[in-house]
């Protein structure tokens, strides 16, 4: 290895967070194939439509809330494994017979292991990733996302073509939920083959430890200099939550906030959530949306691979400049084939896809990149936790909203909406954003104050 790390090593570790990624798409996509059936078995209401798609999310800020608190306290490895424990656990309860209360009550389960996840693994890539592929890394925590939704999209489809309409809603459904155990189980059995963060140990005084996982991931010339480099930064004594809103530290953790607004409020769980739904309001039948459905999976997949080649070339900083400049013309462009009644071409199916491109090369893995590099070490866990909390609170609003603008006010000025707030994304990244390109997260620390 001489003065050279592990490159190796470090991949593994970080495709293995990456599955907590994946479990997270496919735990939230899941009902999208799902929903039309428990409409059917449950006589739901269109307000119980949006409870049952949406009652995850509050599992989801809840896990998200107090996943830096419980990781502080008893490293970022556990609290891994206790989000893999309860996706499982999730996907047992739903898939056996149960009424709809149940049916809610494991689904919240589920939510607090996405919330943990959606937190934890970004954050546990940043501690162990040397500043230069820092981006690329945490950005592979958004390819797992994605390919989790791909995924639960192809299973949901093959499920649902098994036998007929009166089988998916009497067990269908069941077998989609039931399906999230087999990742659940790999993420599981995996956590136990990768190391502790080694920001964490150093802050909790295991120094020997910290240093020998910074060796494989640097090789021991750098790893005795991060790790003087960290603890100089440590401040090793508890820290209150009241820190994270002192000066220098409160404009890092206003700029996550926000960004993580942005990543929500511009529209991208309206669509991947209603996808069939808008396809099917373009006058599309329902196969047809569910094959754009799975077309618009794909492109979101490939675009977050190009985001992850050019993220530490290009920076943070370009990418969602770019990103949101082009979701807001995109935006625009859906708006206005709805307003002029043109929606029936394949203008919407485009602008949507293309629209997918631009936010899977910025907003969608950018943003955890971002405010998983922002904090330091000491506050990161509590700031971090605020951001994804805030991150999840935007996602239940738009995901309750979108249904009722599209009623209200039509598709045009919707989507017309989502374009103003791609536009004030634009506008606050210019403004706001530093650069973090290369730097260390210690680096970043001195950024602020």
């Amino acid at each position: 290895m001489g003065n050279q790390g592990s490159v190796f090593f470090l991949y593994k570790i970080t495709l293995v967070a990456a599955v907590g990624g994946l479990l997270f798409g496919y735990d939230t996509a899941v009902i999208a194939g799902a929903i039309g059936f428990l409409q059917v078995k449950f006589d739901l209401s269109p307000s119980m439509v949006g409870w049952v798609a949406s009652c995850a999310l509050i599992g989801c800020v809840f896990g998200a809330l107090f996943a830096g608190t419980f990781s502080d306290w008893l490293g970022r490895k556990k609290i891994l494994i206790l989000s893999a424990i309860l996706f499982g656990i999730s996907s047992l309860g739903i898939a056996v017979p149960s009424d709809l209360n149940w049916f809610v009550f494991f689904r919240i389960i589920g939510g607090l292991g996405i919330g943990i996840a959606s937190m934890l693994a970004p954050m546990y890539i940043t501690e162990i990733a040397p500043a230069e592929k820092r981006g690329r890394l945490v950005s592979i925590n958004q390819l797992g996302i994605v390919t989790g939704i791909l995924l639960i999209y192809f299973v949901n489809a093959e499920i649902a073509g098994m036998y007929d309409q009166s089988w998916n809603v009497e067990t269908g459904w069941r077998w989609m939920f039931g399906s999230g155990i087999f990742p659940s189980v790999i993420f599981l059995v995996l956590l136990f083959f990768v190391p502790e963060s080694p920001r964490w140990l150093a802050k909790q005084g295991r120094n020997e430890e910290a240093l020998f996982i910074l060796t494989k991931i640097n090789g021991p010339e750098k790893a005795g200099l991060e790790l003087v480099e960290i603890n100089q930064n440590l401040n090793t004594e508890s820290v209150s939550f009241s820190e994270i809103f002192k000066p220098g530290i409160r404009k890092a953790l206003v700029i996550g906030i926000i960004l993580a607004m942005f990543s929500q409020i511009t529209g991208i769980n309206a669509i991947m959530y209603y996808a069939p739904e808008i396809f099917k309001s373009t006058g599309d039948g329902s196969d047809s949306a569910l094959l754009q459905t799975i077309l618009v999976g794909v492109v979101n997949f490939l675009f977050t691979i190009v985001a992850i080649k050019y993220v530490d070339k290009v920076g943070r900083k370009g990418l969602l400049l770019a990103g949101s400049a082009g979701m807001t013309i995109c935006l625009a462009l859906i708006g206005g084939a709805f307003y002029l009644d043109l929606a029936k071409g394949y203008l919407v199916l485009i602008s949507i896809l293309a629209y997918i491109a631009f936010f899977a090369l910025s907003l969608g893995p950018l943003t955890f990149v971002v405010i998983a590099e922002i904090f330091p070490n000491r506050t990161r866990g509590q700031a971090m936790s605020i951001c994804v909390f805030a991150l999840w609170i935007f996602v239940f609003i738009v995901s309750q909203c979108f249904p009722i603008l599209l009623q209200s006010i039509g598709n045009a000025y919707t989507f017309w909406i989502f374009m103003l707030m791609s536009l004030g994304a634009f506008l606050f990244v210019w403004k706001f954003i530093p650069e973090t390109k290369e730097k260390t997260l210690e680096e970043m620390e001195k950024l602020w104050l």
